[in-house]
């Protein structure tokens, strides 16, 4: 068995991770490192934690990172803070996770000679314009515009100087807009399903003509493993599966695909600083390593999640009603 630690594997992507990992690749015995911070949840594994370790803990604990490092062959690093808004409200907890945290698995994984693989995201590269054919490609400058996206093209950096510095071997993948199953009901695509199944209107930031670049989070951990097994040290590889769309699309065609009116939302204020467009070039990664995404249909992808949403409402229920009284109180 090769014994692999995913940090922030109680997240929404990283618990993707660990289940597609279970399901798809026995090779390999699991740890899960993750804070619980409120993106953190712990009934994303409860059907999978007898078949894994789970340790509740910072990654930027170096005690306890050296340790867990020590004991495992592959560190695959999800953990981060990640939420836009946050970021511009507090940077200080973006800092500390992405930055500080960063540099302690880096540090261990140097002292004790373990492959990693960083994942990151395209909001390092900054924005397109909307009118622009071009698309972010490993070769493209950082220009980061929040506190979020600054912090994880910093922990790019890192691990890239660590490369070169100490010669450790690590890859880094940068992906587009992940939705799925287990993603925090404060983020677009959750928030206007679970809002719908709420008897709320979904709501829609400015104009809605913002840009983003959709992939399903199973095609996001099939590439991150084709990375682990077939990807060159020192490499970065972009992931994304053609699904450009703005965020008008996405709100009307999960109306459609619910039964409902697809003009049947609300506009609220733009928020500050908000990219206009992403979009991925992976064709490094198709070409280098001939991974190819399993959802080349946005609109199944997105009905897959809606039936996910819909058959787990004691998943989200709850939580939905801390955060929208919380949004009442500011009058959002």
């Amino acid at each position: 068995m090769t014994k692999m630690l995913v940090t922030g594997g109680a997240g929404f992507i990283g618990a993707n991770f660990v289940h597609y990992t279970l399901q798809n690749y026995p090779q390999y015995e699991v740890t899960v490192i993750d804070k619980l911070t409120y993106a953190g949840n712990p009934d994303n594994l409860a059907s999978v934690l007898d078949k894994i370790e789970f340790v509740t803990g910072d990654i930027s604990d170096r005690e306890l990172i050296d340790k867990l490092v020590s004991e495992t062959d592959i560190i695959v690093h999800f953990a981060a803070e990640s939420h836009n808004d946050n970021s511009l409200s507090d940077p200080w907890p973006f800092v500390h996770s992405n930055l500080v945290g960063t540099a302690s698995i880096l540090e261990a994984v140097r002292k004790h000679n373990k492959r990693l693989h960083h994942v990151s995201t395209d909001e390092v590269y900054g924005d397109l314009e909307l009118d622009d054919p071009a698309k972010f490609t490993p070769e493209t400058p950082y220009k980061p515009s929040s506190p979020y996206s600054s912090t994880k093209a910093g922990s790019d950096l890192l691990v890239r100087a660590w490369v070169r510095s100490f010669g450790i071997h690590a890859t880094i993948s940068n992906c587009s807009n992940n939705y799925g199953p287990y993603q925090h009901i404060e983020k677009f695509i959750p928030r206007q399903i679970t809002n719908i199944l709420s008897g709320t209107k979904p709501k829609l930031y400015g104009t809605g003509e913002n840009v983003r670049d959709w992939i399903h989070v199973d095609d996001h951990n099939n590439a991150v493993h084709y990375i682990i097994e077939k990807g060159r040290s020192g490499e970065t590889y972009l992931i994304g599966a053609d699904g450009e769309e703005n965020n008008k699309y996405i709100i009307e065609t999960i109306l459609e695909l619910m039964g409902k009116d697809k003009t049947d939302y609300e506009h609220v204020n733009d928020r500050p600083g908000h990219d206009l467009r992403y979009a991925i070039d992976a064709t490094k990664l198709r070409e280098e390593l001939g991974w190819v995404p399993k959802y080349t249909n946005l609109r199944e992808g997105l009905q897959a999640t809606i039936d996910w949403y819909t058959a787990n409402r004691s998943w989200w229920e709850a939580e939905k009603a801390k955060v929208e009284a919380a949004y009442a109180e500011k009058g959002q």
